[in-house]
């Protein structure tokens, strides 16, 4: 179990690692410290649901709806040229003054936009109901799958909130209007980076 376990987490954690438009958006809100323990466990939760599902075996559910990938990466990567055009704007347009002083946007317009990153993103779904899923199975018995899994969805909790509130550490640099023009060409780059990742591998 022990070993399932160490397996588990780091499969977990080494997929999450990756920079991605949720870890993105995470950061800049960590940033902020507005939401950030309601975005991180969110998120958290999140990768939980679909990692236990993955573990469980529900990896099929794609060959039941052969049509939801392509659904999936279309609308996922019109949602980060869109979002990511928004932080190029605001990084061109935007005078920051919210941001430096510590505000953020309402708290349901957060989560509206951690879920749209989170559940249309198809990289999340091929991650957790299959790479996770697919490493669970070397495991047949129950309690090392147990373990697999409980593990995996522990080291989403740890990356999150480390992301969320080791921002923070960041502060003191972001106290210029440049810092945040930086941050949101950055953010800018890394979504369009993503969504054109996802519509070349549909070419």
């Amino acid at each position: 179990m022990i070993s399932a376990a160490f397996t588990g987490f780091f499969t977990s954690f080494s997929l999450i690692l990756a920079i991605g438009a949720q870890n993105a958006f995470v950061l800049r809100q960590g940033l902020l410290r507005v939401h950030v323990f309601p975005l991180c466990l969110f998120c958290a939760l999140s990768d939980a649901i679909l990692i236990v599902l993955g573990v469980s075996g529900f990896g099929y559910i794609v060959n039941m709806a052969p049509w939801l990938p392509d659904v999936m990466t279309f609308g996922g990567a019109m949602f980060l040229l869109a979002y990511g055009t928004r932080r190029f704007i605001a990084a061109w347009h935007s005078d920051f003054a919210l941001e430096l002083e510590g505000k953020s946007a309402p708290f349901w317009s957060t989560l509206s936009i951690a879920a749209a990153l989170t559940w249309l993103n198809p990289h999340v779904y091929l991650d957790t109901l299959g790479l996770i899923g697919a490493v669970s199975t070397q495991h047949t018995d129950a309690d090392a799958k147990w373990a697999f899994g409980m593990a995996a969805v522990s080291a989403s909790f740890v990356f999150f909130f480390s992301l969320g509130y080791g921002a923070q550490l960041l502060a003191p640099i972001m106290k210029t209007q440049r810092a945040w023009r930086v941050l949101d060409c950055l953010v800018g780059l890394t979504m369009y980076a993503i969504a054109a990742n996802l519509l070349y591998g549909h070419v």
